[in-house]
């Protein structure tokens, strides 16, 4: 344990270092690499002694540091990766540092579980959602879904007179879904309901990704009255498509269904008043999945979900401690613990906190209106590039396009990423290969972009 003792009585110099060590890194974001050149050449066994913070710290430096991705800078436009914002990084460095473990409700000598509570309710302010929604922090979209369709399947089972969290799943549950992202089809095969029993539903044409409701409702009327769950999408993947939530929400006035809405990252467009009419309707949703990692600008791991308070008994039963006694009435109970897939949570909601406190909504409708006027930049250098073709229109933050020349689109996205300069990932789009470009960082600026297209220009003169 020397180490350990030697570790406290310099505390102050090791987070001295770190905050260095963090400031320089942010500093310089500009300036490093998107694409990672250095790997550790051998093995490490676990040291007898240890090594002591300080230590390690410049083994990690002398062994990893370089190899540390921009993955949070201005260029990097794969996998829909947002920032950090100071405020969201400041907010996570506490979260490390109090190390509350996130479970009560108002009373039990916990405030982390308010602090949760109000959060929430700052960004149902922000997505302009009415207070009869509810929620709770989880990882990411993949947890996010998995905790609303984790809900919808007891409600689909509490149609038949059965309570599927206690005794399983019996007998199909039919989803229907036009273009569901990877993460729900994940949570469908984790919750027993089965990514096969996904009835497919078609795509309006002309280019489209959006789910055809006419069809949609074809599909409905076949069930003959069967419940099931529609997950609809607030922004594809690929082109940022959104569904018709307005008819949607027409028809379930009209059918018995649970609505779930995948809006990991689309969801942001309510943030302005030039892109909210895209998520127009969507307020009568059962359940909306929000990627906080992504467009909110807070660092990974932190994802909310929204259910309609009507369904909070249901969610409970869903996640429910129920061989806890020392916890109580997991059904009268209300906490983290009896409606949220984790037990042991950091107070993930703090670094959206703090952004949400910091920056306000006019903050967050600048880093969307802008994000979006970066995607179009880009866009435009696309179409006016006779090497390149846009397979979709711009509909909000994500590029979607491909060299005309198929042959050396692999080369050429392997030659741009390996610069350095830039990051983006590939992609397939109506049965053509493609690259996908998404912007969602608040530090992503017309100088990003002018350094991304001269590489590109730059690349295509050597293939």
């Amino acid at each position: 344990m020397n180490h350990l003792h030697k570790d406290l009585a310099q505390l102050d110099e090791i987070l001295a270092q770190v905050q260095q060590q963090s400031s320089d890194y942010l500093n310089h974001l500009h300036n490093r690499l998107t694409t990672g050149k250095v790997n550790p050449d051998q093995e490490v066994d676990l040291h007898e002694d240890g090594l002591g913070t300080l230590g390690a710290l410049q083994f990690f430096n002398d062994r990893f540091e370089p190899a540390m991705v921009a993955s949070s800078g201005p260029r990097f436009w794969g996998f829909v990766t947002g920032g950090t914002t100071p405020a969201a990084i400041a907010g996570d460095w506490l979260a490390s540092v109090y190390d509350q473990n996130t479970q009560s409700a108002k009373g039990n000598g916990d405030i982390s579980a308010v602090i949760e509570f109000e959060t929430i309710r700052l960004l149902l302010s922000l997505f302009n959602l009415p207070d009869d929604f509810f929620g709770g922090f989880v990882t990411g979209a993949t947890m996010s879904n998995f905790t609303c369709l984790g809900c919808a399947r007891q409600w689909i089972g509490k149609q038949a007179g059965k309570d599927f969290a206690k005794d399983g799943v019996s007998g199909l549950i039919k989803v229907l879904s036009a273009t569901p992202h990877s993460s729900a089809m994940k949570s469908l095969s984790i919750l027993g309901i089965g990514s096969n029993n996904v009835v497919k539903v078609k795509v309006l044409p002309g280019n489209r990704e959006a789910l055809d409701v006419a069809d949609l409702e074809d599909k409905i009327v076949a069930l003959n009255g069967e419940p099931f769950i529609l997950i609809s999408s607030a922004g594809t993947v690929n082109t940022v498509d959104f569904d018709d939530f307005i008819t949607i929400q027409k028809l379930h006035k009209k059918y018995n269904f649970w609505w779930h809405i995948d809006a990991a990252f689309g969801g942001f467009a309510a943030c302005s008043p030039k892109y909210q009419h895209l998520v127009a309707g969507w307020k009568q949703a059962d359940s909306i999945t929000i990627d906080c990692h992504k467009w909110l600008n807070v660092p990974y791991e932190s994802a909310v979900f929204f259910l309609k308070e009507k369904h909070k008994r249901l969610q409970m039963e869903t996640f429910q401690n129920a061989n806890a006694a020392y916890l109580g009435n997991p059904l009268e109970n209300f906490n983290y613990l009896n409606f949220l897939p984790e037990n042991s949570r950091r107070l993930k909601a703090l670094p959206a906190w703090f952004s949400l406190m910091s920056y306000g909504k006019s903050g967050y409708q600048e880093i969307v209106e802008n994000n979006v006027g970066h995607a179009l930049l880009f866009a435009e250098f696309i179409e006016s590039n006779e090497a390149f073709e846009m397979l979709a229109p711009v509909r909000l933050n994500t590029v979607c396009f491909s060299l005309k020349d198929k042959n050396h689109l692999d080369e050429f996205l392997h030659r741009l990423n390996a610069t350095g300069k830039v990051f983006m990932t590939s992609t397939t789009y109506n049965s053509v290969k493609g690259i996908r470009a998404a912007f969602v960082n608040w530090r992503t600026s017309a100088v990003d972009i002018q350094i991304a297209t001269d590489e590109m220009k730059r690349i295509l003169t050597e293939l």
